[in-house]
């Protein structure tokens, strides 16, 4: 209890940006899925954060963060590319310009939709983080606001109003799985629920191919990696914000990290079982559920599918 009472997020803060976010962004569907449930042995409740402009969680956050900006301000940032559609169609909605810097091996489609929203777009490096260190330097150099995914705190109280809606569900959760990437979800959405219910046990995914906020959290050290080796672009993180490591202390329950097969597994799950399709960052809670099936058992258990954007050749190729 003492980390949440000393954390930098409020719920105050979360409560009050409700009322700012896009409400195309807000009260996303929450649903029982009995199918699901019976394969695991558990009550199960899928979040869904993809029926939205920009089929992914993100723009809750980064609508919150534009409303803040100046109509005069240029932006940039960094994006494997979901928080990239989100800035980008946020900054459209207000007038605001905004350059994106983007690793040259990002998913295709991904840099199409940034492009198609109005944005700049660089292609930088060999992965995301490269192209953040880019986008970092160019900023600085042209005097832009830099904008980065988890260590502004918007993009933390974007995803906490997931955690508010998740809450109004009539079923107290015993576990909530939620992927791990940068950790602005993650953390936005624990700090909401340890808050309010602290019982409830608050998981973060990743995937093996990419360990980095994981074995940086259980070390208590930063880890970084030389590459990663994922299909889950959207949580493909080799260097830790550390920001986000602080900001986890007291949150994480437990950490689990999944293997690909077991990606590639629940993305087929989900359309067979709930109609849903996922890129592969949405699944890894499913993922989770399918290597730990004992953790989960006569559990009542809650996972976001946070994101939904794939190229047509990782459609035909993966689901």
């Amino acid at each position: 209890m003492m980390a949440i009472q000393q954390h930098r997020l409020s719920l105050e803060r979360i409560q009050r940006a409700t009322a700012i976010i896009d409400r195309v962004f807000l009260n996303s569907p929450q649903i029982i899925t009995e199918q699901l449930g019976e394969l695991f042995g558990c009550r199960m409740i899928l979040k869904i954060e993809t029926l939205n402009p920009i089929k992914s969680f993100k723009g809750r956050g980064s609508d919150l963060l534009a409303a803040g900006l100046q109509k005069s301000a240029r932006v940039m940032c960094a994006s494997a590319g979901n928080f990239g559609q989100a800035m980008a169609w946020s900054c459209r909605k207000r007038g605001i310009p905004i350059s994106i810097v983007a690793a040259a091996t990002a998913n295709a489609y991904k840099i199409e939709r940034m492009r198609a929203l109005g944005a700049d777009i660089t292609l930088y490096g060999d992965d995301f983080d490269a192209a953040k260190m880019e986008a970092r330097r160019r900023a600085e150099a042209g005097g832009f606001r830099f904008v980065e995914d988890s260590a502004d705190i918007e993009t933390l109280e974007g995803a906490g109003t997931i955690a508010l809606e998740l809450l109004q569900f009539p079923m107290r959760f015993d576990t909530v799985l939620v992927a791990l990437g940068n950790g602005a979800l993650f953390n936005g959405m624990a700090y909401v629920i340890k808050s309010l219910c602290p019982a409830t046990k608050m998981i973060a995914v990743q995937s093996e191919g990419a360990p980095a906020m994981v074995e940086s959290y259980r070390s208590g050290r930063m880890v970084v990696y030389e590459k990663t080796s994922t299909i889950a672009d959207g949580i493909a993180v080799r260097i830790p914000v550390q920001q986000a490591l602080k900001d986890m202390e007291g949150l994480a329950d437990d950490t689990i990290l999944v293997s690909e097969a077991a990606i590639l597994h629940a993305m087929k799950l989900l359309p067979q079982h709930a109609g849903l399709v996922a890129e592969p960052s949405g699944a890894v809670g499913v993922a989770a559920m399918l290597e730990n099936r004992e953790l989960f058992k006569g559990k009542t258990v809650a996972t976001i599918i946070c994101g939904a954007n794939l190229t047509a050749e990782q459609v035909e190729r993966w689901l």
